[in-house]
């Protein structure tokens, strides 16, 4: 699968350059995603501008893959999808599971949020006041 790939400060555009992302071609994606996990750079966007279809299983692998990236405290955001695959998701009842943007800016700030949450929650830092302490 040809893709074009784009390294950021604080993660990785991936865009497949295939106009049709076919079942046969899941395991190649989902691979091609998860050595990102094992970089210094683990948060990734999947970039759909170029890809016009893809199979229902492909819909299925996206989220596998996408909950693995979560697993290892990674973002893992889809965007610029278009409607046919959009439709897809929706077919396949997993757009709602689904983590997109329309745009890849907004995928930018959601991985800057998430960032952000995953700081915050890594954190001892904070102390919240009980009743007791009152």
């Amino acid at each position: 699968m040809k893709v074009k790939i784009d390294t950021k400060e604080k993660f990785t555009v991936l865009t497949p350059e295939e106009p049709v992302i076919y079942d046969n071609m899941a395991d190649e994606l989902a691979a091609m995603c998860q050595q990102y996990l094992q970089g210094s750079l683990k948060n990734l966007i999947l970039k759909l501008n170029k890809v016009h279809d893809i199979d229902g299983n492909i819909a299925q692998k996206i989220i596998e893959i996408q909950q693995s990236f979560y697993d290892n405290s990674a973002s893992f955001i889809v965007c610029e999808m278009n409607n046919k695959i959009t439709d897809v998701f929706e077919k396949e009842d997993l757009l709602e599971m689904l983590n997109y943007t329309p745009t890849e800016s907004e995928a930018w700030d959601i991985v800057q949020m998430e960032e952000i949450e995953r700081e915050l929650l890594d954190s001892n830092d904070f102390e919240f006041d009980t009743e007791d302490d009152k």
